[in-house]
């Protein structure tokens, strides 16, 4: 239960942050104003849950909600600086309750006696979140541009940089903690192997090459097809961090 309050509440902020990024002159507003929708679903069971666990991500989860439904009012009225302040609270609010959640969770479940591990700990949920939000609003605005086919290529490849720097950051932490836990683990399960690659082969160098491949057919332009390429790079963020929360919660260091 924990690790699904992790991921919603690591989606949302990564899908908030990825929104706010997003020009608002050259995409239309409905962009925004639907989407906060789906943080407001996401946040409202992240709270749900967090209220049942007990966890204290509960009232960032409840803020980060209410703010979504206060932003997609703003979008709704054509108020694009207070709709990206909505965005910027909902980002930072999920962010808080994920740090929160990843805290109690993994410190009960592995108690941490690197300072190194520590670290890591605290910016997995940052490249974490980033990297499945940023994704999601890809894919979002790239679907967008079905219904708003005149709009300009530019803000779905300002996201694309955002997306490769995101996996960038995210192979980075995971590599780094993938060598901590080699550093400091006597052996490891066959599942933890089969998890790991799985990981690393979907999650995270798949993304990767997905993003250059939607770049390089945004140059055609088809945003038909770099949309079908970024559904599957959704997928793959939501396979590769699932199993990264799985294999972190019976590790040291965050995979």
């Amino acid at each position: 239960m924990g690790l699904l309050i992790q991921f919603l509440l690591r989606l949302s902020f990564g899908l908030a942050a990825g929104m706010a990024i997003t020009s608002s002159t050259k995409v239309t507003s409905g962009y925004f104003r639907n989407h906060l929708y789906v943080t407001l679903g996401l946040a409202t069971f992240a709270a749900f849950l967090s209220r049942t666990t007990g966890l204290s991500s509960f009232w960032p989860a409840v803020f980060a909600a209410g703010m979504s439904y206060l932003g997609s009012v703003f979008w709704l009225y054509e108020k694009p600086k207070i709709g990206r302040a909505a965005l910027v609270l909902v980002s930072l609010s999920a962010l808080v309750g994920s740090q929160l959640a990843s805290a109690e969770l993994f410190s009960s479940a592995t108690p941490i006696e690197s300072s190194f591990a520590s670290v890591l700990r605290q910016i997995a949920p940052i490249s974490s979140g980033l990297l499945l939000g940023i994704t999601m609003a890809s894919m979002l605005l790239g679907h967008w541009y079905l219904n708003s086919p005149t709009m300009e290529m530019v803000p779905l490849r300002r996201l694309l940089v955002a997306m490769a720097i995101a996996t960038g950051l995210q192979i980075v932490i995971a590599g780094l903690g993938l060598w901590g836990e080699i550093t400091h683990a006597d052996q490891f399960a066959t599942s933890l192997v089969m998890f790991a690659t799985l990981r690393w082969a979907f999650g995270l160098v798949g993304v990767a090459v997905l993003t250059w491949m939607t770049w390089k057919t945004l140059d055609i332009p088809n945003t038909q097809s770099a949309t079908g390429l970024l559904y599957v790079a959704v997928i793959g963020t939501f396979v590769g961090e699932t199993m990264g929360l799985l294999l972190s919660s019976e590790s040291l260091f965050p995979l």
